[in-house]
């Protein structure tokens, strides 16, 4: 095929994102999880690429983790969504950009049930109004913040202070990318690169300087799976989705894992610590595990942030024999303090993982 035909293939699974004047949406399990992501989103954002994004303190959770968990009905999900646009309609913004794959796929999904069925429209509009008094409309836009990031990779690679390259050999490291199932699976289209070839993590790391690794259960779920894990029974059931993802890129050696959905950079990252603690087998080097990033901490740390301000001392797998072979500047010392360089103390050592 000629290179033109496939230009033509590929740019069907292109999205519209919006360039400037973005409203933010904050996931409510990313701000415990991973609260130094949000917060490096938006200095990135603002003090990097110089764009204007809005934080509002009014939004409340877009309800995913109770919808998915059957625990309210979808009726309840699109008067919540339905305030959260009104919200962004106040402030004077229209392209929205929610911070967790969950909310994208709620707010997608909420937002392709009102175009096709006109009787949810006025059911949400009716149960606002009644609510709150308040209206709402559409938003012109609506990405993810992974989204946003991929968008300007090359203008981050511009101001890069490190490569996502093994200083010791040159060579570039070698990166597991991790999609979470709610980007793109539930609406394809919605996706950069759709559920076929997903390409906005892809697209950062080749950009950077990493080398993707593909490996067998690549596209595997990493098992969070809701209803799974909010019933302390099934656990197991997420935890042997994530071993066998574990042991299918282990022969690969990657240097870390990256993904876009809070749930899966925090199980697959906390799963490591389990699967050590249970049976004694550990995953990367010297047995410290691979890493697991979120895409701001990639960003950050290519960009030069500290990774303490990065919030990265919250990962059960240590970082630092990543930082290391990136040859990243950091002080050890500081690991544990906190924002007012306070001691926050340290965590109970795990008999296997090592840290």
């Amino acid at each position: 095929m000629k290179i033109e035909g496939k230009q033509r293939l590929w740019d069907e699974y292109q999205k519209d994102i919006a360039d400037d004047h973005y409203y933010f949406a904050r996931s409510c399990i990313r701000q415990n999880f991973f609260p130094g992501s949000e917060i490096a989103f938006l200095k990135i954002l603002r003090d990097y690429l110089h764009k204007d994004v809005y934080d509002d303190s009014h939004q409340t959770t877009c309800t995913g983790i109770a919808y998915h968990s059957a625990l309210i009905p979808f009726e309840t999900t699109r008067a919540v969504v339905a305030r959260q646009f009104s919200l962004m309609n106040q402030a004077g913004y229209k392209n929205f950009v929610p911070s967790c794959v969950t909310s994208f796929g709620v707010y997608s999904e909420v937002i392709e049930t009102w175009k096709n069925f006109p009787d949810a429209l006025d059911q949400s509009r009716q149960q606002l109004r009644e609510a709150t008094s308040r209206e709402f409309s559409f938003p012109e836009n609506i990405a993810h913040t992974s989204d946003i990031i991929y968008k300007y990779r090359q203008e981050i690679a511009a101001q890069a202070k490190y490569k996502l390259t093994d200083k010791n050999t040159g060579e570039p490291l070698k990166v597991v990318e991790h999609i979470g199932c709610h980007y793109a699976k539930m609406f394809p289209q919605k996706g950069i690169g759709g559920a076929e070839f997903p390409y906005v993590l892809t697209g950062m790391i080749e950009s950077w300087g990493g080398k993707i690794i593909d490996y067998p259960e690549r596209r595997h779920c990493c098992g969070f799976g809701f209803r799974n894990y909010i019933i302390k029974e099934n656990r197991g059931y997420c935890l042997s989705n994530s071993k066998i993802k574990f042991d299918s890129m282990e022969p690969y050696k990657p240097d870390f894992i990256v993904a876009n959905c809070p749930g899966c950079t925090y199980f697959l990252d906390r799963w490591q610590y389990v699967i050590a603690e249970m049976t004694g087998k550990t995953y990367g080097n010297d047995g410290y595990g691979i890493p697991v990033l979120t895409y701001e901490e990639m960003a950050g740390l290519v960009l030069g942030m500290d990774p303490w301000d990065l919030g990265m001392q919250l990962h059960q797998v240590s970082v630092e024999p990543l930082l290391d072979k990136m040859r990243i500047e950091y002080d050890p010392s500081k690991k544990h303090s906190g924002y007012l360089n306070e001691d926050i103390g340290k965590p109970g050592k795990p008999e296997n993982l090592r840290i």
